[in-house]
């Protein structure tokens, strides 16, 4: 059913048993683990889905006005052209490979390739044309393998987080990851926003040496409750480092036109309990 997460095809039953536990290794040590079930992944997903392409298929394929790229799958994954670059981490790519690794058959023209579009309008002459009905229906088919390797990230995310912050702030840095993680509602967060505006870590992602990502929003938050209060307060240092990114872009980008979206994004994450956590391991 178009707009609905399915199991993706051509994964062995091994792989899917291993893969669908979700056994993430979070931390840098791997000594806490966090399971997430299928149905966590798959709900996770759907969320994700909804942010991004409000639940319509044809918004998979998607290139937004003002940007040099492609935005394609329910996670909106970056695709540049051959010899574009940009300040943003490319993704669709490593979605590809990710797919390629699990057995699943994919488009030849997909698979090490560059986006074959050079700019947004060519991208949008082609919005019905063979290829592009293709590819949209290749993504609306692995929409759960997409949800999988959104999730995915979060297994090197903490390791990467740490090593990039300050010293002094890595204690703290990683006390209020598993905060998150051990909350209601708080590994959607999690997933969603390194997924949206990723780690955090990469020296090109900086607008007057400032980022925003999943960094920056963990070193902003102090508490110690778990719970509502602490996917509130993620929420609230989510909307604060993306108006501070909004501040330092350059003009010409306009990104002020993209932030009350992006605060109805994080405000989603307040609705604690959505994404129940069924198992935690220490």
């Amino acid at each position: 059913m178009p707009g609905t997460l399915r199991p993706a095809p051509g994964l062995s039953l091994l792989l899917r048993v291993v893969l669908l536990a979700g056994l993430l290794c979070l931390a840098a040590s791997c000594s806490e683990k966090i399971r997430l079930s299928e149905s966590e992944i798959h709900s996770i997903g759907q969320r994700v889905f909804e942010n991004e392409c409000g639940a319509k298929v044809a918004c998979l394929t998607s290139w937004n006005k003002g940007e040099e790229f492609a935005s394609l799958g329910i996670g909106h994954f970056i695709w540049y052209p051959a010899g574009a670059k940009g300040p943003f981490e490319e993704s669709f790519p490593d979605l590809i490979a990710f797919m390629q690794r699990r057995g699943l058959d994919s488009p030849d023209w997909l698979i090490d390739k560059a986006c074959p579009w050079l700019n947004r309008n060519k991208f949008l002459e082609d919005i019905d044309n063979p290829k592009m009905q293709e590819l949209r229906a290749f993504l609306a088919d692995t929409m759960d393998i997409q949800a999988e390797f959104i999730a995915g990230r979060l297994q090197n995310a903490l390791p990467k987080i740490l090593d990039a912050a300050q010293p002094n702030k890595r204690r703290q840095v990683r006390k209020q990851f598993y905060r998150m993680a051990r909350s209601p509602g708080g590994m959607y967060a999690l997933v969603d926003y390194v997924n949206f505006k990723g780690e955090g870590i990469s020296p090109a992602e900086r607008y007057k040496g400032q980022g925003w990502g999943l960094l920056q929003v963990l070193e902003r938050m102090q508490g110690q409750e778990k719970g509502v209060v602490a996917v509130k307060e993620f929420s609230r240092a989510a909307k604060e480092v993306l108006q501070q990114r909004v501040r330092n872009s350059p003009p010409e980008r306009n990104e002020k036109r993209w932030l009350e979206g992006w605060e109805k994004r994080v405000d989603s994450y307040m609705e604690a309990g959505t994404v129940k956590r069924e198992s935690i391991n220490n």
